[in-house]
């Protein structure tokens, strides 16, 4: 079964939080809201101006800053 809308805003809300305070996830929050911010739109963009290497090689420099511990926290 799917989480309801609730779960999925208070999971991300945490994320948020834990990520960057709860200053800047309520900026975060506001700057989306008042900037009628596209992600699907963001995202596009982002990805369309990198070549396939040069995402690989974010992917592997995120991977190794952030390594997967086998111990998933599941919100």
């Amino acid at each position: 079964m799917s989480p309801s809308t609730a779960e999925i805003m208070s999971r991300g809300m945490k994320c948020l939080m834990e990520q960057l305070g709860v200053v800047e996830a309520e900026r975060f929050v506001a700057t989306v809201i008042r900037e009628k911010f596209d992600y699907t739109r963001w995202q596009r963009d982002y990805f369309d101006e990198k070549t396939p290497e040069e995402i690989s090689h974010e992917a592997e420099a995120f991977e190794r800053g952030n390594p997967y511990s086998g111990n998933a926290v599941r919100l």
